[in-house]
């Protein structure tokens, strides 16, 4: 298997979970919108989860591998795929869209917007906020479903979401500490507070042992060693063994998740994507931690 850059698997985790300068537009809320391009893999999987697949013409690369719910309208085949970071804006023009759905990271580093000539023309782009909690993509489930006259399909997203999160947190025990990992040695990296990944571990009842910390935080071997989680949750999907990386790290055979054997892989895309899908890697967190002691 070939490892891609750490580095560039990191920022682009961060990049979705967390936008930069993002915003909502309030003025296209009322609009009829039937031609929609999405360029952020989180806004899509709630534009499908909503049974509005059918709308799309564009959509980014990452967003390739969403399917919808069963009995739901699929991503047509055979759409363009853009860029993350630079999408083609004359194959946007050419698709006709009236309405881009973006997110605060697709501008790049430097800051420009790739869609301000599109919107320069005419066309609506909605830059969807950063989500740093579960509230926050209840909150983006409300307004995409408001932008495409979907508002009881968001209502029932919303419910199912509320009412399976509250399966899983129904009979939680006591607390215990954990660590989880979205970059491996040498660069490893987690968040603290302000991030949902921090607000899904306090849900299950858990302690972020990083939770005094704001945002990211690239912690040091003696410092994850030091603060002793009971649990290691990692969603690093670009190493063969993430788990026995973990594991096999000098001085880590002293904390407490690694001496109990309690070093868990969580789903990848359900734990960076702000949509209504962490409730898969909300339920895998829960079994991790709860049902294998």
């Amino acid at each position: 298997m070939k490892i891609v850059s750490t580095r560039l698997i990191v920022v682009l985790l961060i990049l979705f979970l967390f936008g930069c300068s993002a915003k909502k537009e309030q003025a296209v809320v009322g609009r009829s919108f039937n031609r929609i391009v999405s360029t952020a893999p989180s806004n899509t999987e709630i534009i499908v989860d909503l049974g509005m697949a059918h709308k799309l013409v564009a959509i980014d690369r990452h967003s390739a591998d969403i399917e919808a719910p069963a009995d739901y309208p699929q991503i047509p085949e055979g759409l363009p795929l853009l860029d993350f970071f630079y999408p083609d804006a004359e194959v946007i023009l050419n698709l006709a869209p009236d309405l881009i759905i973006a997110s605060g990271h697709n501008p790049t580093g430097t800051g420009d917007d790739p869609f301000r000539l599109l919107s320069e023309m005419g066309i609506p782009v909605v830059y969807i906020s950063m989500s740093k909690t579960i509230d926050d993509i209840y909150n983006d489930i409300t307004f995409i479903a408001e932008l495409l006259q979907a508002e009881k399909a968001g209502e029932e997203l919303i419910a199912k979401m509320k009412s399976e999160i509250l399966q899983i947190t129904d009979s939680i025990p006591a607390t215990c500490s954990i660590y989880f990992e979205i970059s491996a040695a040498p660069d490893m990296m987690t968040f603290g507070k302000d991030s949902f990944i921090h607000d899904m571990i306090f849900v299950i009842g858990a302690r972020n042992i990083f939770e005094n910390e704001t945002w990211l935080v690239m912690p040091s071997a003696e410092a994850i060693i030091e603060r002793n989680p009971d649990v290691i949750l990692t969603n690093v999907n670009y190493l063969d063994d993430p788990i026995g990386e973990i594991k096999n790290r000098p001085g880590f055979n002293h904390i407490n998740a690694v001496m109990n054997n309690r070093v868990y892989q969580i789903d990848t895309n359900s734990s960076v994507r702000a949509s209504a899908r962490i409730v898969l890697a909300l339920r895998q967190m829960a079994e991790a931690v709860y049902s294998k002691q």
